[in-house]
């Protein structure tokens, strides 16, 4: 006897899990097959003036609104998951183009700075920079250039200056020493001619 309840037992729970599977399976089945299924087993009636209607049980019809209601729950459930997550995934984007247009601006900004040079306050290019500073040496370079030249012109006259005053210095002391001996000369005559006079 133990053995038949043990038996009525697992046969009875052996039952659950099927009749629950068959359940999820009604559930399961489309809309369309479910509305197709109501049709079949619903009986037809036509009444006295000749119109065709459709009798269904009323337990079908509730277990049909109810999955149909629970469907457009499900399916309603989905489209409000779905905007959530689309209105989510919008803010995503906005916030995503607020961040890439940030980066984009730093990174315009980094460019430039990076390209970029301040002198005397001014920003420049560096290829403008370069410009100006090899500019500037030319310029120094053409008037050192030209101060040298200067300086070895005025140099060279100054040399040939010091030159001809060295020459006229020689020529003038020959001459001083030439009208020395001429008046020395002159003093003698004097002095030999006063002292023939005199005596």
């Amino acid at each position: 006897m133990k053995v038949l309840k043990y038996l009525v037992f697992i046969f009875f729970i052996g039952l659950v899990p099927v009749n629950l599977q068959a359940q999820e399976a009604q559930q399961i089945q489309s809309m369309k097959t479910q509305f197709d299924d109501l049709l079949k087993e619903s009986n037809n009636y036509t009444s006295s003036k000749g119109e065709l209607f459709e009798i269904i049980r009323r337990r079908k019809m509730l277990t049909l609104k109810s999955n149909t209601l629970d469907s457009l729950n499900a399916i309603q459930t989905k489209l409000d998951n779905s905007t959530n997550q689309v209105k989510t995934q919008q803010n995503e984007i906005n916030t995503l183009k607020t961040n890439l247009a940030e980066t984009n601006d730093k990174l315009t900004s980094a460019i430039n700075h990076r390209d970029s040079m301040t002198f005397f306050g001014i920003q420049m290019s560096k290829t403008g920079y370069n410009l100006l500073m090899w500019s500037i040496i030319a310029a120094l370079s053409a008037f050192l250039t030209f101060f040298i030249f200067m300086f070895k012109n005025r140099n060279a006259v100054a040399k040939a200056a010091n030159s001809a005053r060295a020459h006229l210095e020689n020529e003038f002391k020959e001459h001083r020493s030439i009208a020395l001996e001429r008046l020395q000369k002159v003093k003698r005559e004097l002095q030999d001619e006063l002292n023939k006079n005199r005596g």
